[in-house]
């Protein structure tokens, strides 16, 4: 199963559209995941067209977004249990707070955003990602979202790309 992982594509203030780059990806997902910053609820018409879509709201998004997908997410595709947060908070860094978002629960791999800081680090058996932003990359060179291969392995990447056009 081929997983496509987004987060903070904060659509329409950060870009007008879904990147190009991103779209090339999305016509190969069997499932996307969105750890939330939507910010409008066409994103997730627009990535519908695609795959089926699951996701949590972020602290960017309106009381109409984090109506239809609540702030965390337990979900099991293809045998692995997978979380999905946004991240957000007071305390500690955007890695821990995800962490904590699942504490005491057996997790395979747990996804969030909120930084825009592509990140991939295993924590005990689980496996930590942060897809980045395709549409806002902040400190870093390059736009970013995710591919999760599931099957007998469980693999994550990064996919990098220049424009957010």
């Amino acid at each position: 199963m081929r997983v496509v992982i987004v987060s903070d594509t904060h659509i329409p203030k950060r870009a007008k559209q879904l990147p190009a780059a991103l779209v090339k990806g999305l016509k190969k997902a069997d499932v996307i995941l969105h750890a939330g910053d939507w910010v409008d609820l066409s994103v997730y018409r627009e990535l519908s067209r695609f795959a089926p879509v699951y996701g949590v709201a972020g602290n960017c998004d309106p009381p109409k977004v984090r109506k239809a997908f609540g702030a965390r997410r337990i979900l099991e595709l293809d045998g692995w249990r997978i979380g999905i947060v946004h991240g957000d908070g007071q305390k500690g860094t955007t890695q821990n707070r995800a962490l904590a978002a699942f504490e005491g629960e057996k997790l395979d791999l747990i996804i969030f955003g909120h930084s825009h800081l592509p990140y991939k680090a295993r924590h005990g058996r689980t496996l930590l990602f942060n897809p980045g932003s395709p549409t806002d990359r902040r400190r870093n060179p390059l736009y970013s979202y995710g591919v999760a291969s599931l099957g007998e392995k469980l693999q994550v990447q990064h996919v990098y790309f220049k424009s957010r056009l």
